[in-house]
This record gives C-alpha cells, sequence and structure tokens, in this order.
C-alpha cells in the first residue's frame, strides 16, 4: 500500500504569509490566476493585476522563488507555480455605533496565503537530433535513386 513519503519528491521551495489583512474570498481570485504557470510568467501576471492582493501574492510569490534560488540551488527560469492556495485566518472583530443604540459587528479577515514552486525538467534537444539523423539517411537514398534514373 502507497504510503505519503513513498511518492518521489520534486526538488521545490514554498512561502507562507500568515495574517494578511484581506479577506480570503479576494485573495483566492488572485491565487487562481497563477496557479500551475512557470514562475516567472506567474510574477508579470500579477505585477499587472488590478485587484488589491495581487500585491500580496506577487510578494510571497517573490518569496517562494527567492527560497528555492537560495536554499535549493534551482534554477529560477525552470521553476513553476506547483501549489498555490488560501487558508482564512483569524477575524478581527469590531463594532460600528448605528441608530438607536445598536451595534453593528464588523468582521475585518485575515489570509494565509501559501505558494510552493517546484522545478520542472526542460525539454530535452537530444530527441530533436535523434529524429534528425534518423531523417538523414533515407536523403541519401533519394539522392542514389534520382542518380540511378537519369542513368538510364
Amino acid at each position: 500500500m502507497p504510503v505519503k513519503g513513498d511518492a518521489p519528491v520534486l526538488p521545490g521551495a514554498r512561502a507562507v504569509a500568515r495574517h494578511v489583512r484581506i479577506s480570503p474570498n479576494k485573495a483566492r481570485r488572485v491565487i487562481n490566476l497563477v496557479r500551475g504557470l512557470p514562475a516567472k510568467e506567474a510574477l508579470v501576471v500579477l505585477q499587472f493585476a488590478p485587484q488589491a492582493a495581487s500585491e500580496q501574492v506577487y510578494k510571497v510569490l517573490a518569496s517562494a522563488i527567492a527560497n528555492a534560488e537560495n536554499n535549493e540551488r534551482l534554477d529560477p527560469d525552470a521553476l513553476l507555480v506547483s501549489e498555490a492556495f488560501v487558508d482564512e485566518g483569524p477575524t478581527l472583530k469590531r463594532f460600528r455605533p448605528r441608530a438607536q443604540g445598536r451595534a453593528y459587528r464588523i468582521r475585518k479577515r485575515t489570509s494565509h496565503i501559501t505558494i510552493a514552486v517546484e522545478a520542472v525538467q526542460t525539454a530535452r534537444p537530444a530527441k530533436k537530433t535523434a529524429a534528425k539523423k534518423a531523417a538523414k539517411p533515407a536523403e541519401p537514398q533519394a539522392a542514389e535513386s534520382q542518380s540511378t534514373e537519369g542513368a538510364e
């Protein structure tokens, strides 16, 4: 029976920002934009996203890339956003005075933003050269058949 530790672990890093003063629903909208993208491309998407949460998510992603580069010695150009999620943090409860002595509760929600990046294997150019080698022997045969046709 496979156990959680049996799966091959790809090299990667993660970063977590806790108690970020933004609603989890608003942060999830931004996180969904970058999940599964290459890390450099995700940074560009976040840089130009109009949502207010994109600034906080950008910082967490930049931190995850820096962790992978400095702690794990990974190439930042070969990183992929493998995991990105937002959990709900503690809610700050405040009260707002209303008419006739009433009080309305205001909930100031916080988020925990987690982003994990992992190294992906780049495409191997060796496969392309093998395909070219297979195609090259076919060309001289075609040239030989043309020269034999001209001799007749």
